[in-house]
């Protein structure tokens, strides 16, 4: 098998997938988090700067990325998101090539919200979805303070839903506790090692 085994990791808002990539981590497998790549290229001098610039130049502030320009952006321009999504996501994927590229461990894992919506399942060894029950999830996101129940509602709606996510997962991780997930990552990484060895 050339270069590591890929674990694609997802899960709606809510349902605990940055806790279970941290519980990964900790067991020494290296991480590449969409989110954090998104925020190296929206960033001053990152890879996003000027090709936002040419289709939103308010969205620039002190030479980097503004995620509130664009979000107010969007909701005047109804094509906004996808000319974004033009930009953003093949930037985003060049950034996961470059670490799988670099990264020289036999597994790594990629912490992707939107593993289904742009296809990259088809790209990993295998699909690990974090899952607990909907109103827990309604309960973590709300209890955030950081948005309210109709902006929670209107990213759920974007998002490929939990059932379909779990009826297309190879594995579930329940979240509903801390050791019930941990003990469902060591399972996946002790049957992933098995698969190695073999």
């Amino acid at each position: 098998m050339s270069g590591p085994y890929i674990i694609g990791l997802t899960g709606s808002i809510g349902m605990g997938k940055s806790t279970t990539a941290k519980m990964f981590q900790a067991v020494g497998v290296p991480i590449w988090d969409a989110d954090a790549a998104v925020h190296r290229i929206y960033a001053a001098g990152g890879a996003a700067v000027e090709p936002v610039r040419g289709i939103c130049p308010e969205a620039i502030i002190a030479g980097a990325v503004d995620r509130d320009a664009l979000k107010d952006w969007m909701t005047r321009d109804p094509s906004a998101l996808a000319k974004l999504e033009q930009i953003v996501h093949p930037l985003v994927a060049e950034d996961r090539a470059r670490f799988l590229a670099e990264t020289e461990t036999d597994i790594v894992l990629l912490d992707m919200p939107l593993l289904f919506e742009i296809g990259a399942h088809e790209h990993v060894d295998l699909v690990v979805v974090v899952s607990a029950p909907a109103e827990l999830q309604r309960a973590r996101v709300l209890e955030r303070g950081t948005m309210s129940e109709a902006q929670f509602e209107a990213i759920l709606a974007k998002q490929v839903p939990d059932s379909e996510k779990r009826a297309r997962a190879d594995v579930i991780i329940p979240t509903e506790t801390l050791e019930g997930a941990k003990a469902a990552v060591q399972e996946v990484l002790d049957h992933i090692q098995e698969k190695l060895d073999a």
